[in-house]
């Protein structure tokens, strides 16, 4: 039988080192067929032939994998220690690389957009496969500059913004917090001083608290400023330049879901607040405090809850769990593990967080966690490895219908984490612990949900006060203001939590990404109620829509399984089987 350990993953499967001859080569093999693929362009005309088309296709397909592989290698190895600097040189090489080779690649896109509908139309209808990227590119259209401004553009985000990520990363995943524990001072990374925010101390975990948001502030002007600078960015660029109706539409056309949609499920959450806040006063009651305090929200409610897994029994418990759904999802899972594909062990230097990376179909995808054996560690091993099973499901598309769109993929990987929580819940014996369980479930659907969805409605009005010239010290208390209103009286907010937003990755790295979160868990709470009605039935239904990767638009992929998300109805469905969640906690 596997005994699994806490390891670093192996990257040599993609290469083996960072300076051999195979890297290299892969910069001149991707250089190469670069240049050739710009002979297509004498070629392209609406009336190309259809075999020509798809060998253009068949040859930026080949170009886009092997540079995927490229792109990813110094990705990941930088997550292993965010302050390797041969890494970071690679990782800087790499990216100044990629966008010469799209600048190259870029007229294909371009023409694409460009011709009229009906050479559009009879070219898809042949396309099989590809059909929904090529309709998707499309939409683009209206946005999309000359080629010259396209070309500046990209090397503007290789120089610009995605430096200056790279930079607030290294700043961040350096950060030391001290903080006493058991009588004795401790240095931690991020993710180990997390941990204590769900510990049943409450002085630990507002010790914590206190201490992240004081190494924070100490930098928050700095932090505040390169977000500012990323916010000016991306309205100069999409809405300036690109004519988009607003900031957040720019994300809202990559996920292909429409502004109103976004609009219904934000809307839906905003007047759910009180699902939450109720849930907060029952917390405090279990607590014995008259009022929790923002340090509390994750506080478990029984003594014994500080009971830890074994990284071995945690992947077993998982495995297990996906096991009883379809054995052939626990395979795909296992294939992680057997072929070290996963970096689990918590090392200074190392990314804070947890994520799943795909590189391309039939290569198994990469997992990266920060294992610490607290019940939430387990399931984010769940959420990471259905992340895993998502795509490798889907693994049958071409590397342009692999990927399926940021709400989607957070489908697979919270229907992941409920199948473990069913599977803990039929196993516990200790009453408190299963109570605490059933609060956890709450407290993950709070984080999943309601905290997503008011990072996005801070994000929309930071975008804009920045318009307006609003500074850090203003954004700051505008994050207060949020705070205030997602909690209501329910929670007692530290004056310090003014300074949280500039600890969260996700509002740098990709605006607007945060919704995504709250429409997967909303999505699979819907899901998952079905399964508990269906049974087995349900299963290969489920597995299909998984299956499509991003080969087709979501709103039709949901469609076809009965699910409307232009109504708030079907949100709203979500918080009532939180509300339930709730009536039972009450019972």
């Amino acid at each position: 039988m596997t005994a699994y350990q806490l390891s670093r993953w192996s990257l040599e499967e993609l290469f083996p080192t960072a300076d051999g001859p195979e890297i290299e080569a892969a910069f001149k093999q991707i250089e190469a067929k670069v240049g050739e693929f710009e002979g297509l362009r004498e070629k392209l005309s609406a009336d190309i032939d259809f075999e020509d088309f798809m060998d253009g296709i068949k040859a930026l397909e080949e170009i886009t994998t092997l540079s995927h592989r490229l792109y990813y290698y110094p990705g990941l190895w930088i997550t292993e220690d965010t302050q390797n600097q041969e890494a970071q040189a690679l990782v800087a090489r790499v990216e100044q690389f990629m966008a010469k080779a799209q600048n190259q690649t870029l007229f294909f896109e371009l023409w694409w957009k460009d011709l009229d509908a009906p050479d559009a139309d009879r070219l898809m209808a042949l396309s099989d496969g590809y059909r929904y990227w090529l309709e998707e590119m499309r939409n683009f259209k209206p946005h999309t500059l000359t080629e010259s401004e396209e070309k500046i553009i990209n090397v503007k985000n290789v120089n610009g913004f995605s430096a200056l990520i790279n930079l607030y990363d290294a700043i961040t995943n350096r950060y030391v917090y001290k903080v006493e524990v058991e009588g004795e001072e401790k240095e931690m990374t991020r993710g180990e001083l997390m941990s204590l925010v769900r510990r049943s101390d409450p002085d630990l975990r507002a010790a914590a608290y206190q201490e992240l948001y004081r190494v924070y502030a100490e930098e928050g002007p700095i932090l505040g400023q390169m977000y500012q600078t990323v916010v000016r960015d991306w309205r100069s660029e999409n809405v300036e330049l690109r004519s988009y109706a607003s900031p957040m539409s720019v994300r809202n056309l990559r996920n292909d879901i429409p502004d109103d949609v976004v609009d219904t499920l934000l809307g839906v959450c905003e007047g759910n607040s009180d699902v939450f806040q109720r849930f907060f006063r029952l917390k405090a009651k279990w607590l014995n405090v008259e009022r929790l305090r923002r340090y509390d929200v994750y506080a478990p409610v029984a003594e014994t809850s500080d009971k830890t897994y074994e990284f071995n029994a945690a992947a077993e418990l998982v495995l297990e769990s996906f096991r009883e759904f379809d054995p052939k999802i626990a395979e795909m899972a296992q294939r992680v593990f057997d072929e070290q594909h996963i970096d689990s062990e918590v090392r200074k230097g190392k990314q804070g967080g947890a994520f799943c990376a795909s590189v391309e179909p039939g290569r198994t995808p990469y997992v990266k966690l920060n294992y610490q054996g607290k019940v939430d560690d387990v399931s984010t091993m769940a959420h990471e490895l259905g992340h895993a099973i998502h795509a490798m499901l889907a693994e049958h598309h071409n590397i342009f219908a692999f990927h399926s769109s940021l709400p989607l993929a957070e489908n697979a990987s919270t229907f992941g984490e409920m199948l473990l929580i069913d599977k803990m819940l039929s196993e516990e014996t200790d009453d408190d612990v299963r109570r605490d369980i059933l609060f956890s479930q709450v407290d993950d659907a709070y984080a999943t949900i309601m905290r997503q969805a008011f990072f996005a409605r801070f994000e929309r009005k930071a975008h804009q006060m920045i318009s307006d010239g609003a500074t850090v010290d203003q954004l700051a208390e505008a994050y207060l203001e949020n705070l205030a209103v997602q909690f209501g009286d329910s929670i007692e907010v530290g004056d310090e939590f003014k300074w949280e937003w500039v600890s969260i990755p996700h509002i740098y790295h990709t605006p607007f990404y945060v919704y995504a979160y709250a429409f997967g868990q909303l999505l699979v709470l819907s899901l998952y109620q079905q399964f508990k009605a269906e049974g087995d039935s349900f299963i290969p239904r489920y597995l299909k829509i998984l299956a499509a990767g991003g080969s087709d638009a979501p709103q039709r992929l949901l469609s076809e399984a009965g699910i409307d998300i232009t109504q708030a109805a079907f949100w709203q469905g979500g918080f009532d089987v939180i509300k339930n969640m709730v009536d039972e906690l009450e019972k």
